[in-house]
């Protein structure tokens, strides 16, 4: 892995070249192994939270890992195209638009012991902006190569916060074309509700159950892009102890490997079914 400037990775991917990146400011990954009709993304992964930040902010480190999304990288990170954010939603967040990134409360908690200068909230929006540059000359090139494209967003969600019987896997559609893909859209549900997992853990999949899709990273993309499909995928945290901040490493492995296959097999089928 380079670390490189924001335009030094966009001309990277202008030219088609392959790399692994870091972004100069350490806020963003990239890999491209292989220019591919798909991309998997994992905008919440990052827990990175700016040492100027720390005394400033009402939420401890738990209650922020709490509401991030850990292991979602990990969980598709041998695929050919995986851009991963690592820094902590808390900071900003990648999958809320510009004006509202910035959070001033969270989950009902205040953030900030202090509202934010403008200098602070003008660095972090900076990385937001460069993130999505990024974003917009990898799917331009995508697009330009193969004329259709899937994104795979991958997020996970508190499943015992909720009051009810909740699904292991979550896929909100409220912002694609659900007549378009709605072929797509369900085979993906199906092949998530056949994911083996250990210890036990059964699992079910549900379309636009416990969130419809609504993540700005998904409608940055389908905005932008007329012929690139985003599923917003969310994964109960059954991975992790989430009231005791435990990781369970055997679950987020048997995700990987199960979606090494699954997930280039539906990439594919997506692609054979929608090419032009």
């Amino acid at each position: 892995m380079i670390r490189l400037s924001v335009d030094q990775i966009i001309n990277k991917i202008r030219n088609g070249e392959t790399f692994h990146a870091v972004s100069d400011d350490y806020s963003f990954t990239l890999k491209i192994d292989d220019y591919v009709h798909y991309v998997c993304g994992a905008v919440h992964d990052g827990h990175q939270f700016r040492k100027e930040l720390w005394k400033n902010c009402m939420h401890t480190e738990y209650e922020r890992w709490f509401e991030e999304d850990p292991a979602t990288k990990e969980m598709v990170q041998t695929h050919p195209i995986v851009i991963a954010g690592m820094d902590s939603r808390f900071e900003y967040d990648l999958n809320r638009a510009p004006d509202s990134a910035i959070y001033t409360d969270a989950w009902g908690k205040q953030l900030w012991h202090s509202p934010l200068s403008k200098q602070m909230r003008e660095k972090s929006l900076s990385k937001h902006y460069n993130f999505y540059k990024v974003v917009k000359a990898l799917m331009q090139k995508l697009e330009k190569l193969h004329g259709v494209c899937i994104v795979y967003d991958m997020h996970s969600y508190n499943w015992k916060r909720w009051e009810r019987e909740v699904p292991t896997w979550n896929l909100g559609t409220g912002n694609v074309d659900q007549d378009r893909f709605k072929d797509s859209i369900e085979s993906w549900r199906s092949i998530l509700e056949s994911t083996p997992l250990p210890n036990g853990i059964n699992s079910t999949s549900k379309i636009n159950d416990t969130f419809q899709g609504n993540g700005y990273f998904l409608k940055f993309i389908t905005q932008n892009f007329q012929n690139t499909l985003v599923l917003a995928t969310e994964i109960a945290k059954v991975y992790c102890d989430e009231n005791q901040q435990i990781m369970y490493p055997e679950v987020v492995i048997a995700v990987e490997e199960y979606l090494k296959e699954a997930l280039k097999k539906h990439a594919d089928a997506f692609y054979q079914e929608y090419k032009f």
